[in-house]
């Protein structure tokens, strides 16, 4: 059964705390597992990555099959379905649609002194793209990772994809051919990450690794760091639903499951203002449970981690969704819009009944990659930006220079630095 809390009580405060603290993971030897493993490609390259690939996904991998060829991709496509390229297809287009009108614009003007100031953007050079594998594989987070990217104008797009005995999801290829990927690698896990960063023969480095992954990858790319960027570390999903008694319970339950059925981890909260209905809810969804392909992990997720929340008012629930900050939340009520203002800490934010959150997983257009585990409140989800830089333009002339340089020479005197201070007395 789902955890109950009810801001009413006079232990809210203390309940609501350990909560939050609900699922904070244990890394007890992931982090000197992956520093070895990150270790040896870096000194062994090739030999250690095809090493470490066939002994976690269980086939004999060589410099020369581990790299998807074009025969490999159109034997994929052959073997989806005309509605599943489709729906690729339309997926894509939504997505860079979307992803085009995010693009910034550069930024260049003369201030009262006549100096030139602003920034360009440019695209990152070359990207690496880590797909999941394992207990599910995903073609919607190859596109919603690669589009963006390519929208961007990243140059190289490399993806890294686990391959259990050597074979890939025909949708997982088809994804990546729509999206216009570049590579694509039989190699996932830590040694993937370590090849994209540090480089082998086989595989070329690149300057940022984005993507989801579990645990051992999301440490890998945190030690990574630094050698190159990162998009986030990302840990299991989670969503929010502030629903009231209005809503079809059926529907509220299927969305809470839609997320618990990723991840044995996943947490799934509700928050309302109406008991009866929250108890429809969890009547609901153990019915749905029980047909539920994935009820194994969905009923461990929604058993350990799923979260009931009663408010006496919508103020409540935006206060406590702000505080908990999840990957995606959900606004079925009456007047989302009247709520819109009052959250700040959030994924993504889906608005109204008829808004249910996986339409954000596959076709909506914004990327699904989402800051969770609370990060919420101080990044965002994937988007464009990702994929870009933005450069500063100074330009001074003559004139501009010597109505500005003496306060620049002030400025270097205070902190000390006399060649900063004669770089700028000398023009004059």
């Amino acid at each position: 059964m789902p955890i109950k809390l009810t801001t009413s009580a006079a232990d809210f405060t203390e309940k609501f705390s350990a909560f939050l603290a609900l699922r904070g993971e244990s890394e007890s030897g992931i982090s000197a597992t992956v520093s070895d493993i990150i270790a040896q490609v870096k000194t062994k390259g090739d030999e250690a990555l095809l090493s470490y690939t066939q002994k976690f996904d269980k086939f004999t991998a060589t410099a020369e099959n581990i790299k998807v060829g074009e025969k490999e991709i159109a034997n994929a496509l052959a073997l989806c379905s005309p509605e599943l390229m489709k729906s690729l297809k339309v997926a894509t287009a939504r997505i860079r649609n979307y992803s085009i009108r995010q693009m910034p614009i550069d930024l260049d003007y003369l201030d009262d002194t006549g100096t030139r100031l602003g920034h360009r953007w440019t695209a990152i050079d070359s990207v690496g793209l880590y797909v999941p594998g394992g207990l599910a594989s995903y073609p919607s987070s190859v596109l919603m990772n690669a589009v963006p990217a390519k929208v961007a104008g990243v140059k190289r797009l490399a993806a890294v994809v686990p391959a259990p005995e050597g074979k890939l999801n025909p949708a997982v290829l088809a994804a990546a051919h729509v999206a216009g990927i570049d590579e694509i690698y039989k190699i996932g896990g830590a040694q993937a990450v370590a090849a994209l960063a540090y480089g082998t023969k086989t595989v070329g480095a690149v300057d940022k690794i984005v993507g989801p992954g579990n645990a051992y990858v999301a440490e890998a790319k945190r030690q990574v760091f630094g050698k190159v960027g990162i998009d986030m570390i990302a840990g299991p999903s989670e969503i929010l639903v502030i629903a009231d008694d209005k809503n079809n319970p059926a529907w509220i339950a299927a969305d809470l499951l839609s997320q618990a059925e990723h991840d044995s981890s996943a947490q799934s909260i509700l928050i309302t203002n109406d008991e009866k209905f929250a108890d429809k809810v969890i009547s609901e969804v153990e019915q749905i449970l029980v047909d539920l392909p994935r009820r194994a992990i969905a009923s461990k997720s929604w058993n350990d981690y799923g979260t009931v929340i009663m408010v006496k008012h919508w103020q409540e629930a935006c206060d406590i969704s702000n505080k908990i900050a999840p990957e995606h939340l959900e606004l079925a009520v009456e007047n989302p819009e009247a709520m819109l203002p009052l959250l700040h800490n959030a994924g993504a934010i889906f608005l109204g009944r008829h808004t249910p959150e996986a339409i954000g997983d596959y076709i909506a257009g914004p990327s699904h990659v989402l800051p969770t585990s609370r990060t919420a409140r101080f990044s965002s989800g994937l988007s464009v930006f990702d994929f870009l830089k933005r450069t500063s333009i100074i330009g001074c002339s003559e004139k501009s220079l010597a109505e500005i340089s003496h306060y620049a020479q002030t400025l270097a005197e205070s902190e000390g630095l006399e060649a900063h201070r004669l770089s700028l007395a000398i023009r004059s």
